[in-house]
């Protein structure tokens, strides 16, 4: 999955270009920050499509990527040949056009033309394989800015020994940064980068279930 920021944000951050040794390290730095911002938030923001299988809270199913673009396929999982997988039909569900499918609209008319071995099973059935498009087109503004402070703050520590926050030359101290937000060889993660990103931050509300 490629990084939630580039080199190109760095040095427009920086007001310089790279020195040699920085955008030695950028790209790998970066993909750290992508990573560490992506398992907290549990979002990948990149655009895509992923299936996923999802066991409904009541009749609803919240899908976990966001924002979400399109469903593009609502599968019933039976689980066994006695019953099959059975794609649902149009009006067996319904998109709310945020995050949520509803396995149980209004027109159930659609359930009439089931086999009867796996209408007898429905019941039994408690498990939804969802395909669908989601993520941003272009990164939102906020989620690059924090991957850049992540990297930058890295690639600017006085040494790339990890919790180094000064060095002395001579008779010399000389300190860039002081607090726990310092890092040397690692990018880390601060509360101000967690604050800044909990409005994407998503929290279990629908059971998933490895695909």
């Amino acid at each position: 999955m490629d990084p939630l920021a580039t080199p190109d944000d760095l040095t427009a951050r920086l007001g310089r270009d790279l020195t040699a040794e920085e955008a030695s390290r950028a790209e790998a730095l970066l993909r750290d920050a992508s990573a560490l911002i992506r398992s907290w938030t549990r979002q990948d923001f990149t655009a895509g499509e992923s299936t996923v299988v999802l066991r409904p809270v009541g009749t609803v199913v919240r899908l976990p990527q966001r924002p979400v673009q399109a469903v593009a396929a609502v599968v019933a999982v039976g689980g066994g040949d006695a019953i099959p997988d059975i794609a649902l039909p149009t009006g067996g569900w319904t998109w709310d056009g945020a995050d949520k499918v509803d396995i149980w609209p209004p027109d159930t008319s659609w359930l009439l033309s089931l086999p009867e071995t796996w209408a007898d099973g429905w019941g039994s059935v408690d498990t939804y394989r969802v395909t669908y498009r989601h993520g941003w087109d272009e990164i939102p503004d906020d989620v690059v800015a924090v991957a850049c402070a992540m990297v930058l703050r890295t690639l600017l520590a006085p040494s790339p020994v990890a919790g180094m926050v000064s060095e002395r030359i001579g008779q010399y101290n000389y300190q860039l940064q002081q607090g726990t937000g310092s890092v040397g060889a690692t990018v880390l993660m601060t509360q101000a980068d967690r604050d800044a990103l909990a409005r994407y931050r998503r929290t279990a509300t629908t059971i998933q279930a490895r695909v």
